[in-house]
């Protein structure tokens, strides 16, 4: 379908979300905080583990759990906050601490002798800070555009974040190299003024806030129920959960491989991460075609994400893994795109908050749980393990999911109902009940 612009042009369908003023303006300020929180991501690790550490891979795994540990604990009440209060302005107050953290840390390298210890409290202050900003964000797209563009916006922001990693790792490697991990971490601290202005800028009378929930007891109980009523949703829960505890720790097992295995330096470590970010920038942008993601995606990207992972941890060079790590970041975007969009687009709007907090949780609280059992890895058996070991984990949720799925009938059927309603009628005439959640998913 061919989309017009304000202006009567052509737009292609891959960018239709950017025809509405509000979706733009976010877009835009977006784009340029998530090139100073890569920024922040590379200099940290980088900072930790040449400065502060003596490459301890365990030190890296320590500080990523502090900074990704939160939403998993916290996750429920993340929930419960982004379903009662007005999501603009827990924005808001969330951009402006995560940008206070992230200048403190800044001050803290460039003016002083930075320890370890303290580098652990800030990452915890933004882990816990993060909590709350992540399911909000995820959510907050859908009072921005029409539902029949959610798909396509949850695409773009998935590109947008892509993106910013495509710039963020190689403008952080020249960066250290020429002047230290201190101004990165200041550069980043300013960059969450685009985002906070960007709320400001917002016209509210086009914002179509979703439901509230009433105050009261029992928001989380409610949230759990549902997932619980959701078996679709919870074989998703179970993929990225995997896949997020073992398989998604770029940062550290990239930084190991540059530094370890072929003994490059922060250059070298950052253009990793950009080249990742290609491949996960052209799923980000297929994904934004994909109106209908469906639960089978994210059975076939998490399988390509293991095979690539593990052929990336064998390649001998470091140009050869550099360039395995193309269709690692493709597939792994992939799967995260296909995985969100899935639980958004077939959640009610009023437990969309919790449920998206929950998802946040396993995706990226379980991170920071498998970190430091990888950077072991990664010590003790070599950073190569440390890569292969989540592609693994990856090939295992996919043979979990397909085996639970060739032996239920309801959950067969499944990933299908929310692309063809007509077959509620066909399964709902089966001898075994549909859950409820798979009904609410057409």
């Amino acid at each position: 379908m061919t989309v017009l612009t304000s202006t009567g042009r052509a737009l292609a369908p891959t960018f239709r979300s950017l025809t509405v003023r509000n979706y733009r303006i976010w877009a835009g300020g977006a784009i340029v905080s998530n090139v100073g929180t890569w920024m922040q991501r590379v200099a940290q690790d980088w900072l930790v583990l040449t400065q502060l550490t003596n490459n301890s891979a365990v030190a890296v795994g320590i500080t990523t759990a502090l900074q990704f540990g939160p939403q998993l604990v916290l996750g429920p009440l993340t929930g419960a906050v982004a379903d009662r209060f007005p999501q603009r302005a827990v924005l808001a107050v969330t951009q402006a601490l995560m940008g206070t953290w992230a200048l403190l840390l800044g001050l803290l390298v460039v003016l002083g002798d930075p320890q370890l210890w303290q580098v652990y409290v800030l990452a915890g202050l933004l882990g816990v800070t993060s909590a709350f900003d992540a399911p909000v964000r995820q959510t907050f797209v859908t009072s921005l555009v029409p539902p029949a563009m959610l798909a396509n916006a949850v695409g773009l922001n998935s590109a947008s974040f892509n993106g910013a990693r495509l710039i963020g790792p190689a403008v952080a490697g020249l960066l250290i190299a020429a002047v230290g991990t201190g101004w990165v971490f200041l550069i980043n601290a300013a960059t969450f003024a685009a985002t906070f202005g960007s709320l400001m800028l917002m016209r509210r009378s086009e914002l179509v806030p979703a439901p509230r929930r009433k105050r009261g007891r029992g928001a989380t109980r409610e949230g759990l129920a549902y997932v619980r009523s959701r078996p679709d949703i919870v074989l998703i829960l179970l993929v990225v959960g995997l896949v997020g505890s073992f398989g998604m720790n770029f940062q550290m097992t990239t930084a190991l491989m540059a530094r370890v295995e072929f003994g490059l330096g922060a250059s070298s470590y950052g253009l990793l991460g950009s080249i990742m970010a290609i491949g996960s920038l052209t799923g980000a942008l297929l994904a934004a075609r994909r109106e209908k993601p469906r639960l089978r995606l994210v059975v076939g990207a998490a399988t390509a994400f293991g095979v690539f992972a593990i052929i990336a941890s064998v390649m001998p060079g470091y140009w050869t893994f550099a360039v395995a790590l193309i269709p690692v970041g493709l597939s792994a975007l992939t799967l995260m795109t296909a995985a969100n969009a899935t639980v958004q687009m077939t959640t009610p709007p009023e437990l969309r908050g919790r449920v998206m907090a929950l998802y946040m949780a396993v995706f990226a609280g379980t991170t920071p749980l498998g970190a430091p059992l990888v950077g072991w890895v990664g010590e003790v058996a070599g950073p190569r393990w440390s890569i292969a070991v989540g592609g693994i984990a990856a090939l295992v949720a996919a043979a979990v999911v397909v085996l639970v799925v060739s032996r239920r009938q309801e959950l067969h059927v499944s990933y299908r109902l929310h692309e063809r309603p007509h077959l509620l009628v066909e399964v709902g005439s089966a001898q075994e009940p549909v859950p409820a959640g798979l009904r609410e998913a057409a």
